[in-house]
């Protein structure tokens, strides 16, 4: 299984002392925030792209993809009546998987709360299809820079659309495309009736990639969420993708957070192996 930590994690660090020190703590890729370099993914130059790749190279990281990918943004929203929105919304999202290509990234988790969440007067099904409106002219870009980009649903404590993998699935049904399909995150998870391993065996056609993170917002092993029966389902599907620490509670400190979480990760990788 593959190990990856989110940038933001070392925000306040140079990009290339946290690809350093994600390194040094054994993870093998990072996923790039891209507001942790511009607010807008079209002022990152060519060369500061080019760094960016260099700077993870330097430290033996494979760029996993971007997440956070509205953030900071302005003016931009996934499931407005207005078609004019939309239609910046989506060209958009075409820049990000550019500079995803460029960066030697290969997935774009799209949660994104903020601009997704149904507007007044919007239901949920019309908002299926003003999203799938979005991503549907994105396609051709996705195909063109062969980046994947990946739905995640998200906890009804952060939005009130896609809040379960079921209605994540449906809605890349609705595109039909293999660059459109399924992301999966603990701590989102943690919030649906079906258990994690259940969820996973249900959805793994469909899924691109993994977050790995406690509904405590911290990392792996510093919550109750055990995650010895969710890797053992990742095993048991064949998961070949990349498992990214995501956290947002940094209480413990980033070093303790990076090291601790995927030194829990590869003891629960350990003890399964010990058990077959």
């Amino acid at each position: 299984m593959k190990f990856a930590i989110c940038n933001e994690t070392f925000a306040d660090r140079p990009l290339d002392r946290g690809f350093a020190f994600a390194a040094q703590c054994g993870y093998t890729g990072v996923e790039i925030a891209p507001f942790t370099i511009a607010n807008d993914v079209t002022d990152i130059s060519a060369d500061q792209r080019i760094e960016v790749r260099r700077q993870a190279d330097a430290a033996g990281l494979e760029v996993v993809g971007l997440h956070w990918l509205l953030a900071k943004t302005e003016g931009l929203y996934m499931t407005t009546p207005e078609a004019d929105v939309r239609a910046r919304t989506s060209a958009y999202f075409g820049q990000l998987a550019r500079f995803c290509a460029d960066v030697g990234g290969k997935v774009m988790v799209c949660g994104s709360p903020q601009q997704r969440s149904l507007l007044p007067g919007v239901g949920h099904e019309e908002a299926m299809k003003y999203a799938a409106d979005v991503f549907a002219a994105l396609v051709p870009v996705l195909e063109e820079t062969d980046v994947i980009l990946a739905l995640e649903p998200l906890a009804p404590a952060e939005t009130d659309f896609l809040q379960t993998a079921a209605d994540a699935v449906r809605l890349a049904e609705m595109i039909g495309s293999p660059h459109v399909r399924l992301h999966l995150d603990c701590k989102a998870m943690s919030s649906e009736a079906v258990p994690i391993p259940e969820l996973i065996h249900r959805h793994h056609p469909m899924l691109a990639h993994f977050h790995a993170n406690d509904p405590n917002l911290q990392g792996p092993g510093f919550g109750d969420l055990d995650f010895l029966p969710i890797f053992e389902a990742l095993g048991q599907v064949d998961y070949q993708g990349w498992v990214s620490v995501e956290v947002f509670d940094y209480d413990p400190g980033v070093e303790n957070l990076a090291r601790q979480s995927i030194d829990y990760m590869q003891t629960c990788l350990a003890r399964l192996a010990d058990s077959c």
